[in-house]
């Protein structure tokens, strides 16, 4: 039986065809297997394995290749692939897909566009992001990376970081350090809201903010923060004071933090190379926010207060961000460790398209 089947190839048009209506969202079931029984065998698959696979008996798969040989692509219900109003041929729903896979379209009405200009077809924006999906395209943000990091030197601060949690004694802990800038500012987010009903959000005027620096343990989600007109070496120190008075029995608390000026400040160097200085600073490397855990935080606490929020004063939107941090925070924070994570992993740019 396997020898049988050795001599099925498919052809270029043939094989486009048929990967193109396995990809499809609504296609029925027995029109799918037919499909990927021809696919199976081009790629070289035995007529035994490809049985296996799709639960089918020789005989059956007999009867698809001789249907096949007589009567093409029709034997699957595609009948047309000339180019018709409203449709692309094969060799144009390739030359889309390879135009779009080098130059990524923003949005449909750029894909409607090229098709216009190059296809000389009318496609509407829903058409054209039904195409797009066909072709195994998907409608999506691509990840915003730190364009400098270096893989090295984050590789670097992983192991250290874990070969000090992993020596750590009982009466040292570790904090992930950062300073948070919220502006009362309402921020539309997705969510669900009952279908047809117009949803608006109220807009805030002013540009307040409040200036947070903050420390988290991962092991306890105790939050240490100070608040400031502004973020200097001078609020960095009252954190850090604030941190040793608040954990008396640490002889050793790792701070770790980014490459602030504030944190290098020459000013704050004499209180921390004071012999009775229980805080260690742990700087991250540069561009690599993703490795503080704290960052997370931020993320958290904005989907959790501002998100779809309006504050009409500002009191208002700052008693709602230290609630988060004083009463939210501490309530619920075994919700929040999922996110909120020293899950650390290096980042490069080698793993992703480039645009």
């Amino acid at each position: 039986m396997s020898k049988q089947y050795k001599t099925v190839t498919l052809s270029d048009e043939q094989r486009i065809a048929l990967e193109a209506l396995c990809r499809r969202r609504k296609v029925d079931a027995l029109v799918w297997k037919r499909a990927r029984a021809f696919l199976l065998l081009d790629a070289g698959e035995d007529a035994r394995t490809v049985c296996r696979i799709l639960d089918i008996g020789p005989t059956v798969l007999t009867e698809w290749r001789f249907a096949f040989a007589g009567a093409g692509l029709s034997f699957f219900g595609l009948k047309d692939y000339s180019q018709r109003q409203g449709h692309l041929s094969v060799v144009q729903e390739q030359a889309v897909r390879a135009h779009f896979t080098a130059q990524p379209a923003r949005n449909a009405d750029e894909v409607c566009a090229y098709v216009l200009a190059e296809c000389d077809q009318n496609y509407s924006t829903s058409g054209a992001a039904k195409l797009m999906r066909r072709l195994g395209f998907a409608y999506k943000k691509p990840q915003l990376l730190p364009a400098q990091a270096d893989e090295a030197k984050q590789a670097a601060f992983i192991a250290k970081y874990e070969a000090l949690m992993n020596g750590l004694a009982a009466d040292e802990m570790v904090v992930f350090s950062d300073a948070v800038h919220p502006e009362h500012q309402s921020r539309p987010a997705h969510g669900w809201f009952p279908e047809g009903q117009k949803t608006a959000l109220k807009a805030t005027s002013g540009r307040k903010r409040l200036n947070i620096q903050g420390a988290l343990d991962l092991e306890t989600f105790q939050f240490t923060f100070v608040e400031g007109e502004r973020i200097n070496a001078q609020t960095t120190r009252q954190m850090l004071e604030k941190l040793e008075r608040n954990n008396q029995t640490k002889t050793a608390i790792h701070v770790f933090v980014d490459n602030a000026r504030y944190h290098h400040a020459k000013i704050l160097q004499p209180w921390l190379d004071s012999p009775e200085r229980r805080v260690k600073l742990h700087f991250l490397p540069a561009y690599a926010p993703h490795l503080n855990p704290i960052e997370r935080l931020w993320g958290v606490m904005h989907k959790w207060v501002t998100h779809n929020r309006h504050y009409a004063t500002f009191n208002q939107f700052t008693e709602a961000i230290f609630d988060f941090f004083r009463k939210t925070l501490p309530e619920k924070w075994p919700e929040f460790r999922n996110t909120v994570t020293d899950n650390f992993r290096v980042i490069s740019l080698k793993e992703y398209k480039v645009i």
